[in-house]
């Protein structure tokens, strides 16, 4: 078990925040520590409805007058070298969270340059910047998407994962290898934490459940790839959050080698809720919870409204996390349900959209 390190006091960069996760992130920074700055990046990109992206800022911009944490949003794309130097020289973060990406599978099949830009010449930004300012902990968002069409469950961090399916996941495996380099190289300090199927109050309307939820509340059908064939390993956001929010406070040791060279303090781990959920199952309790929270009404017939439809290029069968090395390092292990989780979004989407 990694003994946590106090991080009161330090400057913390968020990326990707006001993003889904980012934002939930500042705003349990900004409760948890009892002093210093936590620095937002964020350039607000169209990919979808930015004003979510300004709903979640809002939040954060509330946690932050409740807190003694300063925080300061700065707009700004991580692909741009100057702004990211610009950023870390005036700032100097002790701590760097790198959420920042061009997210989804399926639009990287039609826009392979936002990957390309966002997700490697963004994040070599990143890791530029914190070899010249010599950051503490760089801590970074790869996925479940780098296991690809992988066959041996549950997926373990020890897997090879040589053989991506989609672009986004062969950025998230590039930029897990970019780390590693700059450990070795550089003596930095990286974790990457491999994310499944994130899910929750406000988070990407382009996810599954979100989209499904405005199909049906406007009268369309809803499409069940794989014809229902399908498990996921939905991880709750509140989760999410807790895993990040230990991996910051333990960071890889440094080491020297017998070679007399650093050892790469590197690390890498699963967050996952360790429980595949069959999709139609998952649709069901979706529905269930819709009902519950007065988003559809009691009679709404969720039967006529799907449909089964094969699998979609860039899309695996299953998903399904060994978080194991988390639980050991950090003592933490995802253990929010969907029936709690799925009530939770409708609650919220019935209050945001009213």
């Amino acid at each position: 078990m990694k003994t946590p390190v106090s991080i009161s006091g330090k400057t913390v960069l968020v990326t990707g925040s006001p993003g889904f996760i980012g934002s939930n992130l500042v705003i349990r920074l900004l409760g948890e520590m009892d002093s210093g700055t936590v620095i937002s990046l964020d350039n607000m990109n169209g990919y979808y409805d930015v004003r979510l992206k300004e709903y979640r800022l809002k939040k954060i911009e509330e946690a932050a007058d409740n807190s003694a944490v300063k925080h300061i949003f700065i707009k700004g794309d991580i692909s741009d070298k100057e702004t990211v130097n610009r950023v870390f020289n005036e700032y100097k973060p002790s701590v760097v969270v790198n959420l920042a990406a061009q997210a989804g599978v399926r639009y990287s099949i039609d826009h392979p340059d936002t990957y390309i830009r966002s997700n490697i010449v963004g994040f070599y930004n990143i890791l530029e910047a914190c070899r010249q300012f010599e950051v503490e902990h760089l801590v970074y968002a790869s996925s479940s998407s780098v296991y690809g069409g992988n066959k041996k469950v549950p997926f373990s961090t020890d897997d090879k994962v040589d053989h991506p399916v989609s672009l986004y996941a062969a950025t998230k495996k590039s930029n897990e290898l970019l780390a590693h380099s700059y450990s070795k190289l550089y003596n930095i300090p990286t974790t990457g934490l491999r994310f499944f199927t994130v899910y929750g109050p406000a988070g990407r309307p382009d996810m599954f459940y979100f989209s499904a939820t405005e199909k049906l509340k406007d009268g369309k059908d809803i499409s069940v790839f794989n014809f229902g064939n399908c498990k996921r390993d939905f991880t709750y956001i509140d989760d999410i959050v807790e895993g990040i929010f230990r991996v910051i406070k333990g960071a890889p040791q440094k080491k020297t080698g017998e070679d007399g060279l650093p050892e790469p303090p590197y690390a890498l781990y699963n967050i996952g809720g360790g429980n595949p959920e069959n999709l139609l199952e998952f649709i069901d309790t979706l529905q269930n919870s819709l009902v519950s929270a007065g988003v559809l009404p009691k009679d709404y017939d969720f039967e006529s409204h799907k449909k089964l439809v094969p699998m979609q290029p860039g899309d695996v069968p299953v998903t399904y996390a060994d978080s194991s090395a988390l639980e050991q390092d950090y003592g933490f292990t995802p253990a929010i349900g969907i029936k709690e989780g799925l009530l939770q979004f409708a609650k919220w989407y019935k209050e945001y959209y009213k």
